[in-house]
């Protein structure tokens, strides 16, 4: 027994921690589709076939990481950078002072890793005594009259911020009109403070004219017969519009009468502005069957300002303003009035209109089935009618990008309301559905998103109302 005690002394002079080893946690795992590292820096697995690129953010010398890992781990100040084959969605943290920490990826939206495609995994160390330590980090930028976000939190300063963080890593985005947004994260350790510099880009402007042509069929109206009713799946409820060559549907909506809100579907997911759920009112009006693709914007804009390329992909990193001078330039074209729709409209359509089933997303309670989201969209949009379409056969009203409304942000009133059109004034606009980086809960009818209307993000698009 002395000779047991001995030795278990022995162990715990030459490895202190062993006996109260502590745990790491995740704080995050997410994939960086802007960062090209895992492309310039390339590495194959033994196939031959490029790997993924996994940044491990964690701020101890030391660790080892096993999985399907490829060849040796290269470790930055405070950061590992590990190498995985396509697939991988498991890996397994190794320090001497830490418990052995298994992350599954899956766990965080991404069934597996891709080729050529960074990630960042940041893990916490326990902190000592429970108190949390924070420091300052300093934020200079350009243009002065931009907006600072971190961590989703919106600051303003004049050209410099300086906040009080926790210890870690914080994600900021830095927006202004006129000018490309800048994002990043930065990694605040207890030792010194930290300062960033970003000089936002001035965006390119859009060419002032663009010939295009203008087909238009013959208005639904008109062909359909006045004593024949209209159905929520017939064709006659939909009337096809061509801009030069580029063709897209218009789905005609029913008025009627809905609860908008926080309904009882929507469970303890609900958000704090979801509340009070409040009858609404509409009008018959007629809503995209799908988000302006970028063939469409093409045709109208004749540029494409999406990050994620191609014709049949919603087009993407458009500001509310864009919107509304692509709209004002559709409807010189096509001599309509599109616009916008609504957040009421929007949330009615989505909901399935006089047909709803009452869905937590739109059309259905599994999203897998109707929508692009984290866990299923690989980090990219996804072309448009290729999940199950809602009760009034619209596509993507969950998911793929979020789509501005007309509506000014606002709160909810309890009062019955007819046609409402959101609040009268403010700084930030109504977008809705959530995107392919949202997680489920962003991608229900009743969440709501906002943002300033200059903002152009890789996960915003619009819906078109008539």
């Amino acid at each position: 027994m002395r000779r047991y005690f001995a030795l278990l002394m022995l162990l715990c002079c030459m490895f202190p921690n062993a006996m109260h080893a502590q745990e790491l946690t995740i704080k995050s795992m997410t994939a960086l589709p802007m960062d090209v590292s895992a492309s310039q820096y390339e590495r194959k697995d033994l196939n031959g076939q490029p790997c993924a690129l996994v940044k491990v953010q964690l701020a101890a010398v030391g660790a080892q990481f096993e999985g399907n890992v490829v060849g040796s781990v290269d470790y930055k100040t405070n950061e590992y950078w590990v190498y995985m084959t396509e697939g991988s969605y498991m890996l397994s943290v190794k320090h001497p002072n830490f418990v052995t920490l298994s992350v599954n990826f899956r766990n965080w939206g991404i069934n597996g890793v891709q080729g050529k495609q960074a990630y960042r995994l940041t893990l916490l160390m326990p902190q000592t005594g429970g108190v949390v330590q924070t420091q300052k980090l300093t934020i200079n930028y350009t243009p002065t009259n931009a907006i600072v976000l971190v961590d989703s939190k919106t600051y303003t300063g004049n050209g410099h911020v300086e906040l009080i963080l926790p210890v870690g890593s914080h994600d900021y985005q830095i927006v202004a009109a006129g000018y490309d947004p800048a994002e990043g994260s930065v990694k605040l350790n207890a030792n010194s403070p930290r300062t960033i510099t970003e000089n936002l880009t001035a965006s390119p402007s859009v060419p002032a004219q663009h010939q295009v042509s203008v087909q238009q069929q013959t208005p639904v109206q008109q062909q359909t017969p006045v004593q024949q009713p209209i159905q929520y799946s017939s064709p006659n409820a939909i009337e096809t519009i061509t801009v030069n060559g580029v063709s897209f549907n218009m789905v005609r909506v029913d008025g009627g009468t809905f609860m908008m809100g926080a309904t009882s579907e929507q469970g303890s997911d609900a958000e704090s502005d979801e509340k009070p759920a409040h009858q609404v009112t509409l009008s018959t009006y007629s809503i995209g069957e799908t988000e302006v693709t970028q063939a469409l914007w093409k045709a109208v804009m004749g540029s494409n300002p999406s990050n994620f390329k191609g014709d049949q992909r919603p087009v993407e990193k458009v500001s509310w303003d864009d919107c509304q001078t692509f709209i004002q330039k559709l409807n010189q074209l096509t001599g309509r009035k599109f616009r916008l729709p609504t957040e009421a409209e929007w949330e009615y359509a989505a909901r399935g209109g006089n047909k709803s089933r009452g869905y937590k997303y739109s059309g259905s309670n599994t999203i897998s089935a109707v929508a692009w989201y984290d866990d299923n969209s690989s980090s990219s949009t996804h072309d448009v009618k290729t999940k199950q379409a809602n009760e009034l056969g619209l596509y993507d009203m969950s998911g793929n990008v979020w789509e501005w409304c007309q509506d000014w942000y606002g709160s909810y009133s309890s009062g019955a309301q007819t046609n409402p059109t959101g609040a009268l004034r403010g700084s930030n606009l109504v977008d809705r559905g959530g995107s392919w980086r949202s997680n489920a809960r962003n991608c229900r009818v009743a969440v709501r998103g906002h943002f300033t209307p200059d903002f152009r993000g890789i996960n915003r698009g619009l819906r078109l109302a008539l």
